[in-house]
């Protein structure tokens, strides 16, 4: 009898095909994230650089030449997080101008949370002078007069970092957006994508079958490569130009 019931029941009734079944059970979340062990900075945003480095009164600015050496080669020092959280390395050679540095600024101090996080650089101020005449002069007469300041990066120099109590799907974003208008190379990175990128190469290295590398070729100068290559590969065997 109960069932005839409810058969006439749901006759009589439209099926609606936006109507869902609900059912009850029991639901298991993560717990949160604990950031206790994160050390906050002393100030949350970025600094300000000067543009022109200042020198004593007596002392007339120096000229430098270009030294390609600064931004040559893989970052020897700079190159991990210190507080192990996410930042942006460059992963070529490149000069930075005080505008660059000036939008790293500006942007990610607007885009952040200061009550949540904070940033930090890792790169010093302008300080390499470069020289350059004005248009339409001829050759000779000297070296120019300084028309700017820069601060050379190498490959695998972190440019600054950002940290705090936030995770890296929050500041993945703005981080990636300025680190594509650099001069230069650069990627947003986390202290996670770095392991992993370290723990890749090392698998490689081991899981290599082919003796012929680049260092075994240019060492033992096989095919006479020893007139061509530059000497830059010599140091680093093609893998920084």
């Amino acid at each position: 009898m109960l069932l005839r019931h409810c058969e006439k029941l749901l006759k009589g009734v439209a099926f609606n095909p936006l109507c869902s079944i609900q059912s009850v059970g029991l639901k298991y979340f993560a717990p949160p994230i604990n950031y206790d062990h994160v050390e906050p900075a002393e100030r949350p945003k970025l600094r300000m650089f000067e543009k022109v480095p200042q020198y004593p009164p007596n002392l007339r600015p120096p000229k430098m030449q270009k030294k390609l050496r600064f931004m040559r080669g893989p970052e020897l020092v700079h190159n991990t997080l210190l507080h192990k959280q996410y930042g942006i390395i460059a992963t070529g050679g490149g000069r930075l101008r005080w505008g660059h540095l000036e939008m790293l600024r500006l942007t990610i101090g607007r885009k952040m949370d200061t009550n949540r996080m904070f940033a930090i650089w890792r790169v010093q101020a302008p300080w390499q002078p470069v020289t350059k005449k004005g248009q339409g002069q001829r050759m000779g007469g000297g070296k120019g007069s300084i028309d700017h300041y820069v601060t050379p990066v190498k490959a695998g120099r972190v440019i600054l970092e950002v940290g705090g109590k936030c995770e890296y799907a929050e500041v993945k974003g703005f981080l990636e957006n300025v680190a594509a208008k650099l001069p230069f190379k650069a990627m947003a990175v986390s202290q996670e994508m770095l392991d992993q990128m370290k723990a890749e190469e090392e698998r490689r290295e081991e899981e290599n079958i082919n003796p012929f590398t680049m260092k075994y070729v240019i060492q033992n100068n096989l095919s006479g490569c020893h007139k061509w290559v530059s000497p830059v590969d010599y140091k680093w065997f093609g893998k920084y130009h």
